[in-house]
């Protein structure tokens, strides 16, 4: 994995795996349901959050794919401009499900 993705991974993910726990926790609860803490959020979310948790020279080809993938979703939805901006509530929601805040500074 190239020095290049490990940064601009950590740089486009702008939430703390703490932060991303959290609100994966919230946002799948429901009324009537709540998740399970370590199954709350899609398989993307989940998996972001362990690259959070790991060292560089822990990360699978699996987790590279997360990365690239996480990558380009939020540079096709920001494009280079990543300054802080609100836009609809189901977009920031959807950045926020990979890690990405658009209302927080990267």
């Amino acid at each position: 994995m190239s020095d290049e993705l490990w940064e601009e991974f950590h740089t486009v993910v702008n939430m703390t795996s703490r932060e991303l726990r959290e609100w994966l926790s919230v946002a799948s609860a429901g009324e009537e349901t709540e998740e399970v803490p370590d199954a709350a959020g899609d398989p993307t979310s989940r998996q972001v959050l362990g690259v959070l948790g790991k060292r560089r020279t822990d990360l699978t080809e699996e987790d590279v794919r997360v990365m690239r993938r996480v990558c380009a979703i939020v540079r096709g939805e920001r494009g280079a401009d990543m300054e802080p901006q609100a836009g609809g509530v189901q977009w920031r929601h959807g950045l926020m499900n990979i890690g990405h805040d658009p209302l927080k500074p990267t």
